[in-house]
């Protein structure tokens, strides 16, 4: 009996999708660089399973139905092209190879057109989830060689995870690199919503009015209403856990943030494509401050805090922060999705934003009923140029702005740092602006550096230098976009 699809590595993603894939009635052939891990893994995990085990990459490929589809989950980088280069070799016309890890998507964009070359076909996915979405259910961001998908649409769709609804949770991005790309678009909003969470929790923390257990009361009530989602359940369940001492477990972890690049790449692809990233560009940053531990414990005493001001309405103070919250997530997703659409304008790429703000509702960490409101706002508009520019979330922006603006300038008054939220509401007060101060800016731009500025009261496209100082020449400099 041939295998229905071949998997190297058997690491922690690795194993559970394993197990995912053969719960749902396939085959899989397994392969591990480190052999002994293959036969733990049948012997233990995987006992008694529709599982062939293969202690060499051409036993592997040998037991594998045609067309051969063989999954990658293998740290990114090096590594995947290491074993591309090795099992080439031992494909033929037309077999599949996928990548599962987070790659970064210009890496996919040259694997798919290297691996083409070939006379194969390549498919770089973007798994989220973590260990419990790979066992159970990911949502699942597959790009790449579009003649691939209907061989692997069955097993993807039957291991992806189940929206309310019962839809799945993946389907086809794109060509090339557009899989990887939204997994990563999707980690950077990660990034901002965790940020946003962090930073409600620490406005209430900081005035002192309320326990942990309240803490994990309150999120645990915003869990029940349009906040709904996988981030904010955890967070109440995260504030009532408690150590062995019977002290909140939260307050016995350092607080010094970890990262695994993707929220960087999302950052760095922005200012590639002039996309105002700011929100989760701030989260991004955050995490680099929050890392700063011995240098924050220093300078801590060199410089006197804020008077606190108590808090004259607890219940007031903790529906602003709500509505602060989902003003600046609905912030997040608009500048999230507003980095796909450019992106698919530079690598022409079809995207439907409808349909990942879809996968996005089950398996994956940013989960949320939310994204039903994004899918409705696509359906209705599918080029709608931003978010907030839809009828639902203008509404939610004007009606939650002044308990917004209200937040901002508690935080502020208090010395309590909201990067995050402070950078949605400079942005949503910059994109609702029919004027900014720009014209200042070009102005000065053209006085040292003969950078050229456009008129009001001429058409577009025309381009002007002005001899500021008299000394200057008439020459100007060309124009370009960095």
């Amino acid at each position: 009996m041939k295998a229905d699809i071949g998997l190297i590595g058997l690491a922690v993603m690795g194993e559970n999708l394993v197990l995912n894939i053969e719960s749902r009635g396939y085959t899989v052939a397994v392969y591990n660089r480190t052999t002994e891990k293959v036969t733990g893994f049948v012997n233990g995990r995987g006992k008694g399973k529709k599982l062939i085990p293969a202690y060499s990459l051409e036993e592997l490929i040998s037991n594998l139905s045609r067309p051969r589809k063989v999954m990658l989950m293998v740290k990114a980088g090096k590594p995947v092209d290491d074993f591309i280069e090795m099992i080439i070799p031992l494909l033929d016309e037309g077999d599949i190879i996928i990548e599962g890890g987070n790659s970064h998507f210009p890496d996919t964009i040259r694997r798919t057109a290297y691996v083409e070359s070939k006379g194969l076909l390549y498919i770089g996915t973007g798994v989220s989830g973590g260990e419990e979405g790979a066992l159970l259910g990911p949502s699942m961001m597959p790009g790449g060689s579009k003649e691939a998908w209907p061989h692997v649409k069955d097993i993807f769709h039957s291991i992806a995870a189940r929206a309310s609804d019962g839809t799945p949770c993946v389907t086809w991005i794109g060509d090339n690199g557009a899989g990887h790309f939204v997994k990563m678009a999707h980690n950077g909003i990660e990034y901002g919503d965790m940020q946003l969470i962090c930073e409600a929790y620490h406005l209430m923390l900081s005035s002192g009015a309320f326990t942990y257990d309240e803490m994990a009361d309150i999120f645990d009530e915003w869990n029940k209403g349009e906040l709904d989602s996988y981030l904010i359940q955890i967070t109440g369940e995260i504030l009532r856990f408690k150590d062995t001492d019977g002290q909140p477990m939260v307050t016995k972890i350092l607080d010094s943030a970890g990262q695994k690049g993707t929220g960087k790449w999302t950052v760095v692809s922005a200012l590639d494509h002039g996309v105002p990233l700011s929100l989760i560009g701030e989260s991004v940053f955050a995490r680099f401050i929050s890392s700063m531990k011995n240098e924050r414990v220093k300078a801590s005493p060199l410089f006197n805090a804020p008077s606190q001001t108590r808090l004259s309405d607890k219940k007031q103070f903790v529906d602003d922060i709500r509505k602060a919250l989902y003003a600046s997530k609905i912030v997040s997703y608009a500048q999230g999705f507003n980095l796909l659409r450019n992106a698919a304008a530079e690598y022409n790429w079809d995207l439907n934003y409808g349909e990942i703000a879809m996968i996005w509702r089950g398996g994956c960490i940013i989960r949320s009923a939310f994204l039903n409101k994004i899918y409705e706002a696509y359906k209705r508009e599918p080029s709608l140029p931003n978010l907030v520019t839809d009828g639902y979330f203008t509404g939610i922006l004007k009606e939650n702005s002044e308990s917004w603006r209200r937040v901002i300038a508690h935080a502020v008054t208090a010395g309590i740092p909201v990067p995050a939220m402070s950078a949605a509401l400079a942005w949503f007060d910059s994109y609702r602006s029919a004027w900014l101060p720009a014209n200042l800016l070009q102005a000065q731009r053209d006085y040292f550096g003969a950078h050229t500025y456009q008129r009001t009261d001429k058409p577009g496209g025309e381009f002007f230098h002005t001899n500021w100082t008299g000394r200057g020449g008439d020459t100007a400099s060309s124009t370009y976009n960095a």
